[in-house]
């Protein structure tokens, strides 16, 4: 039996490592394979064959005896639990190199983001579009939320404006916001917060590189 629901809330732990699933998945899909083993997965992506079958089973996915999960449905029912074949539009706060870098990343699309529009305070970008995104004044937030109604917005300001940016996205009526800065924003209850700090991970790595050495 296979329940793609969307309205299952799962484990952070679990929902990170669905997407590593599907891209493994995708690959086998490609290559004309139809069967998959939660071992084979298990060897691939390094996450333990009894995790991987638990992950599966909140979304009641069950593999056959002897033969696995079939990958074409696999792939289907995560990428529609996961939300990547839906389209959810979103607005980019600062579009510096960052926010320019997001834009230009045409992948985004093929997991259901469509960046529809941009905002900043720099005089030299508003007006101008990046790959036909038009650029607009963060002060015209509100009023672009009202004619295109975008759900999502991508904070990727400084880290001083931070706050002050996503208290105008939450005023807007976005209702999640996608986080790059390295700043730990406070937003009200109910609107969807993810944060993704380039720095965090690159002080990881910093780190982890001293203690071998």
């Amino acid at each position: 039996m296979i329940d793609d629901s969307n309205n299952i809330i799962l484990p952070e732990p679990t929902l990170r490592r669905l997407p590593w699933y599907l891209a493994y998945i995708d690959i086998l899909k490609a290559n004309g394979v139809e069967t998959v083993s939660s071992t084979q997965i298990s060897k691939a992506i390094s996450v333990d064959s009894s995790q991987i079958a638990k992950d599966l089973s909140f979304l009641n996915i069950k593999g056959k005896t002897r033969i696995g999960y079939e990958v074409d449905t696999l792939s289907n029912v995560l990428s529609h639990f996961l939300g990547f074949k839906e389209i959810h539009n979103a607005f980019i706060v600062g579009v510096g190199s960052l926010g320019a870098a997001l834009i230009h990343d045409t992948g985004l699309s093929n997991y259901g983001l469509n960046i529809i529009a941009g905002f900043d305070i720099n005089p030299d970008i508003i007006g101008k579009k990046i790959c036909d995104v038009p650029i607009f004044s963060i002060d015209e937030m509100q009023h672009y939320q009202q004619k295109l109604n975008a759900s999502i917005g991508i904070l990727a300001v400084p880290a001083n404006q931070a706050q002050d940016a996503a208290d105008t996205m939450a005023a807007s009526g976005l209702k999640a916001i996608w986080n790059f800065t390295p700043y730990r924003i406070k937003v009200a209850e109910g609107i969807v917060m993810s944060n993704t700090s380039i720095y965090a991970h690159l002080a990881l790595i910093y780190n982890r590189l001293r203690a071998t050495t």
